[in-house]
This record gives C-alpha cells, structure tokens and sequence, in this order.
C-alpha cells in the first residue's frame, strides 16, 4: 500500500473544505440556472455560436432570451474556473491517496464533460423548439455528467474534513442501489421537463389526453411513464432510509437517513404539485432542486452507512 505523506495543517484544510462546499453551492446555482434557460426557450438566445455569444464575446444589443443565456454561460465559466482552482489547491494541500484529492479530480473531470456536452447542445442545436429524439438522448447524457460533477463536488467538500484519509470501509448496499434508480428517475424527469416545455397543456385533461393519445410525441409518453417511475423509486428509498434510521451504531449515517426520508416526501409532494399546477417554470425549477439534494444526500448516504445497515439491530436481555 502507498505511504500517505504527512497530513496538512487543520485550518488549511478546513479553508478549504469551506471553499468546496461554496463551489458546491455556484455549480448548483449553475445547473438551475441551466433548467431556467431550457423550460424558458433562451436555450438559443446566442444562436449557434460557442463560445461567443452571437458572434461576440459581450453581446451588445441582447434580447431578453440573449441576456438569459448569456448570464448562464458567464455562470458556467465562473464555475469551471471555480472547479479547476478546487482541483489545483486540493492537488497542492492533501497528501496522495486522500480521497477528497482524488474526488477533486474526478469532479474537474465531470466539468470537462459538462463543458463539452454544453458546447455541443448549442452547436448541435439540441435547443430552443427541437424535440427531435437526439435532444433527448443528448439532454440525457447531460443529466449524467450533472449528477456525477453533483456527486463529486459533494464529496470532495465531505472527505476533506478529515485531514488524515479514513481506512476504506463496507458500505451498504441497499443505500448504494438507490443511486442508479434515481439516477433513471432523473432522466426520465429531465425528458418530462423537455416534453412540458416543448408541448405545453392548457389543462390537467388535455395534458392527460396528450399523454394517452396513440399519436403523441415520444417525449409526452417519459411524461407519463415518469411519475409512476419516481413513486417506485421514491418507495424504495423511503424504506431504505427507514432501515437506516434504525441502526444504533452508526448515528451519522441515521441522521442523513432521516434527511433522506424527508427530502424523498417533500420530492413527491413536489412532483404532485408540478403535474397539478401543469408544470409552471418556478415550480420546475423547485422540483429539480428538491431532486438534487435527494440525490446528494443519497451519495453521503451510500458513503456512510455500514454495511451492516441492513440488518434490524438486536437487543440483549
């Protein structure tokens, strides 16, 4: 086994696990602010051009959708250098083998990806009013890297703490197995959200009877198939959560169970009210939020929960 070199000073550490929640924090504002840009159609507001917007670097005369979108990607820039100077100083403070040098690593990896699948939505021009089925596809292999540059960023912010690596520990599978089942639950919302945007109901029944129709669009039926998907997986994690909640040894891992379960309560309340309220952008946008600090407090969860956590604990007499 490699040799760890000698552990930085506490407060060095602690500047800097501070520093990584807060670009934890601009990345998420990044990726709402992205959902604003699809579900307003400002998606084109620079046109085909990348990086300039329209053909400049300042647009000069900018439209309301122009300003939307050009705000996004100053956004977006800010959070990639964000990203690169968590990477240089967690490179340069913690020792070789920390984890949370290696989670920087890997979150400045998912931001290259994001950056070029950005890129490729405006050249490609998976924006605006496309619904082709390649926007889709596309729309869900941005969902992937988001969740993985979310995972990433948290983890880098939560392994920091420690100034010393922790020994690698079991995990439980049944918190890691919700991982992959949200993940498919956010795709399918990501592709839910497109279709809502694409094909506004005026109504609760005609959203309902575009859903059914043989006819609709493919991306109406993710629309359906979508909240059924989001009960089953939101059943799952519920009782995961309270499986976990009930492990006296592992009290850490209790507490985020218990937040667990209230974010997934809170989500399907949300998901409810969004099909209801027929999808108002404000009200996707706190649906996406909700839905990623479910996935988020899952990622800590799988990284704290013994593996042990899926038994009843035992009394003795």
């Amino acid at each position: 086994m490699a040799e760890v070199s000698e552990a930085p000073p506490r407060s060095d550490t602690a500047n800097f696990t501070r520093y990584a929640w807060g670009v934890l924090a601009l990345s998420l504002f990044v990726i709402l602010w992205g959902a604003y840009v699809r579900a307003s159609g400002s998606g084109n507001g620079c046109g085909s051009h990348w990086p300039l917007c329209n053909g400049e670097v300042v647009p000069t005369d900018p439209h309301t959708q122009t300003r939307i979108e050009f705000t996004h990607r100053v956004s977006s820039g800010l959070a990639f250098f964000a990203v690169l100077g968590l990477l240089a100083w967690g490179t340069r403070l913690l020792p070789r083998g920390h984890k949370a040098r290696m989670m920087a690593m890997a979150s400045f990896a998912f931001m290259l990806a994001e950056v070029l699948l950005g890129a490729g939505l405006v050249v490609l021009q998976y924006v605006g009013a496309n619904a082709s089925g390649g926007r889709a596809v596309y729309l869900s292999m941005h969902l992937v890297t988001t969740q993985g540059l979310l995972a990433m960023l948290l983890l880098t912010a939560w392994l920091s703490r420690d100034a010393v690596p922790q020994p690698a520990k079991r995990h439980s599978w049944l918190a890691i197995a919700a991982l992959p089942m949200v993940l498919v639950v956010s795709i399918t919302g990501a592709v839910a959200a497109l279709g809502d945007t694409l094909y506004p109901a005026a109504s609760l029944e005609q959203g309902v009877q575009q859903d059914l129709s043989s006819t609709t669009d493919v991306l109406l039926r993710w629309r359906t198939a979508h909240p059924v998907l989001a009960v089953l997986a939101a059943a799952y994690v519920i009782a995961v959560a309270v499986s976990l909640m009930r492990v006296k040894d592992a009290p850490l891992a209790a507490r985020i169970a218990r937040f667990v379960l209230i974010l997934a309560a809170v989500q399907v309340a949300a998901g409810a009210a969004n099909i209801l309220l027929l999808a108002p952008i404000w009200m996707q946008i706190a649906h996406l939020l909700v839905a990623d600090l479910v996935w988020m407090s899952l990622v800590l969860l799988a990284v704290e929960a013994p593996a042990q956590a899926g038994k009843q604990p035992t009394t003795t007499l």
